[in-house]
């Protein structure tokens, strides 16, 4: 299964970073795939797209100034599944798309993608006081998994937090 392409382009508004493809994301080519991923109802509740997107339009919302890309590209079941050297590189490759592309904002789509970013613990949700890149900011926003137990609303309202700061 290959990896599924990012959609990336300079000066987004908002970039997008999961942990890791899932499996279906893999078997589609397109970002948070998963029937039970509840990623495209959160950005519609949260006010982020006008509309609610499938995922197989994720390309489209480059035209939204939203990117996606993944701390590693590998798809797997789980994150369990994904080896410390896959996070050492994705790491440098993901602080390399940052500065090139330059986002307003890069939302790390759940804290462990962040902790494995920034090699930080007990973060907390929302902007984070340091920046990934000189002007440009890290938020911390829950995972969209079915798996995650917290309320829909909570995420949303999390995610909304985007636009007001």
């Amino acid at each position: 299964m290959k990896p599924i392409p990012d959609h990336l382009a300079p000066d987004l508004r908002i970039l997008f970073v999961g942990y890791n493809p899932s499996l279906r994301s893999g078997e589609t080519g397109h970002h948070y795939a998963n029937p039970r991923n509840r990623f495209w109802t959160i950005l519609y509740r949260a006010g982020i797209t006008p509309r609610l997107y499938r995922a197989d339009e994720d390309q489209d919302l480059l035209h939204l100034g939203y990117g996606f890309t993944n701390i590693v590209a590998r798809p797997t079941r789980t994150a369990a599944e994904i080896a410390p050297e896959e996070y050492a590189e994705g790491r440098e490759l993901l602080r390399d798309k940052v500065a090139r592309y330059r986002p307003k904002v890069v939302c790390f789509v759940g804290k462990g993608v962040y902790e494995a970013f920034s090699g930080r613990r007990q973060v907390d949700w929302g902007y984070q006081d340091e920046s990934i890149i000189d002007g440009v900011r890290a938020f911390v926003a829950p995972s969209s998994s079915g798996l995650v137990r917290m309320k829909l609303e909570e995420i949303v309202d999390i995610f909304n937090m985007i636009h007001h700061d």
